[in-house]
């Protein structure tokens, strides 16, 4: 009794409403007006096309920003949006089981790298380097992944500086931690090996949150341009 009388209060909550209502608006398109296209994706199964690999901070949804449509992305989001390096020793590696879902049994024809600004898991890595970890148990050892992103920019001689101006203007970070979870995809061999065969493309996108800019990586520099 108690049991239900929380799940009541629950569904009267104004944040839990609005999520019920975005369920019915979600069915109301897609099942009752469009039914052929979600009968289609659950008979034949999902077909995407990208895997899309970012942040798990809820101003930056994947399928909100491309504007894409069920069945067109496989997502995995986590904190920073890092890709940790090929690791194959049994433990837990949700990241990694995506990446390999998505390769070797979807066949995806792309994989994005998705970066945004004023990521806290970023800023969360530069204040590590200056020695003043969260306490948190694992947000500190996951995105020590990115460490290789600081290195540019942090000099010996004077790292707290460096450090304390990073904090001000992550950016840079922000994007050279992409280019390492890019370089970090191809430690993968299933990834390498269709990278170098031409049926994988892999790409590194950053979000400005400030002014809705997308830069990506280009290939002939491997530097950031803003997209046109």
């Amino acid at each position: 009794m108690q049991g239900q009388r929380r799940m009541l209060r629950a569904a009267h909550d104004p944040t839990i409403r609005q999520l019920l209502a975005g369920i019915k608006g979600f069915r109301a398109r897609y099942y009752e007006r469009r039914p052929d296209s979600m009968r289609q994706l659950v008979e034949e199964g999902q077909k995407p096309q990208v895997l899309m690999i970012g942040c798990s901070d809820s101003r930056v949804d994947p399928a909100l920003l491309t504007q894409a449509e069920p069945g067109e992305l496989f997502v995995v989001r986590n904190v920073a949006n890092l890709v940790p390096p090929y690791q194959p020793d049994g433990a837990y590696h949700g990241t990694s089981a995506a990446i390999e879902y998505a390769v070797r049994v979807l066949n995806v024809g792309h994989v994005i790298v998705l970066g945004h600004a004023f990521c806290g898991g970023i800023q969360g890595l530069i204040r590590l380097r200056a020695g003043n970890p969260d306490g948190n148990d694992f947000v500190a050892p996951w995105v020590s992944i990115a460490s290789a992103a600081l290195a540019p920019y942090v000099s010996p001689s004077d790292a707290n500086a460096d450090l304390e101006r990073l904090l001000q203007r992550p950016a840079v970070v922000e994007r050279a931690a992409v280019q390492t979870s890019v370089d970090n995809l191809m430690t993968f061999p299933f990834v390498r090996d269709r990278v170098e065969a031409g049926t994988l493309q892999l790409h590194g996108w950053w979000f400005d949150l400030e002014t809705g800019d997308l830069w990506a990586i280009d290939p002939q520099t491997a530097t950031f341009r803003p997209v046109e």
